[in-house]
């Protein structure tokens, strides 16, 4: 087996310029870039928290029949969050973590290690898994399916390698409503943000202009590897054609995203000192309430594809 290829983390002006042309190595360049402040960055952790919103998303989609899977592939794994956390809330045993960033995989073998899981790791392209057929119980994801080119290759490829009866559930998807109007949010939170931080007392609110413009820089890059918006109904056909049968797509998040994305960007736009636990308190309490609003009321009125979120799930025919 050829060695995977190892981390790349700073990236030159050469090689960022190829990304704007190259999904693939957008995606790469990104993700090792990213890899070692992500969990940081999107407040991720291996505790009760994380393992809770892991295995609810599941739940959601799967329900609770067949735990523990034996064998529990990661597509698209960046540092483990869905993986392990699902392993930690005993979703499945034996763990493989897969990514087409060597930084990411890197990162969550380390995590991995620190939880004592049973874990390997292999550098992968999601349109060409490097495993044999019906190798999996279970193939799992967490916002990695908007990432991919060729999305019917890739569940023809989950297919494959899934056991006959095997499952995947794949979560954390943006709808194309919702992307709409999160993007808008987070575009306006951080142009208002970088701009009244400029004057005043509020100058001590400011990131360095390096880091803002570093920022940038990924933001730039960010589009480019955010390829795809889903329809929940059209996602599952994307499925139902590579032969999954069972498909479901559920959808989450309308009041929890319009006060979400205006926090993360916010988050993102001042020095993290400034911020301390009241604040992330504040932020996810309010989060959570919204989400119980979303669940227990909205979605009894809202069409589904308002949501931010869509979760899908299903398996490969016996």
């Amino acid at each position: 087996m050829a060695a995977d290829p190892t981390p790349n983390p700073h990236a030159t002006a050469e090689e960022v310029q190829a990304a704007f042309a190259d999904p693939k190595l957008a995606n790469v360049l990104y993700h090792d870039w990213e890899a070692g402040t992500y969990d940081e960055k999107w407040s991720i952790s291996y505790d009760q928290r994380c393992i809770d919103y892991a295995t609810d998303r599941f739940k959601a989609v799967a329900g609770e029949d067949g735990w523990p899977y034996e064998t529990v592939m990661e597509l698209g794994s960046g540092t483990g969050f869905f993986l392990l956390n699902l392993m930690q809330g005993g979703v499945g045993k034996k763990g493989f973590a897969t990514d087409l960033s060597p930084g990411m995989v890197e990162v969550a073998l380390r995590n991995a290690e620190g939880l004592g899981l049973d874990v390997e790791g292999r550098v992968a392209d999601a349109e060409r898994i490097p495993y044999d057929d019906n190798s999996f119980d279970l193939v799992v994801g967490h916002a990695v399916l908007h990432h991919i080119p060729d999305l019917p290759a890739a569940f023809a490829e989950i297919r494959r390698v899934l056991k006959p009866g095997g499952r995947f559930v794949f979560a954390g998807e943006p709808t194309k409503i919702g992307d709409t109007y999160a993007r808008k949010l987070g575009q306006a939170t951080w142009w208002l943000t970088t701009n009244i931080t400029k004057f005043g007392p509020l100058r001590s609110w400011r990131r360095p202009q390096g880091e803002l413009d570093e920022s940038s820089r990924a933001a730039a890059l960010e589009a480019v590897v955010d390829i795809h918006t889903f329809d929940p109904a059209e996602l599952e056909r994307t499925a139902r054609d590579a032969g999954m049968v069972e498909v479901e797509a559920v959808t989450e998040e309308f009041t929890a995203a319009l006060f979400g994305w205006p926090v993360r960007t916010f988050e993102a736009a001042v020095p993290r000192e400034k911020l301390g636990f009241g604040w992330a308190l504040f932020a996810m309490k309010s989060w959570q309430r919204l989400s119980w609003l979303d669940e227990k009321v909205m979605r009894r009125f809202v069409p589904r594809q308002f949501f931010y979120n869509v979760m899908i799930g299903g398996r490969k025919p016996l």
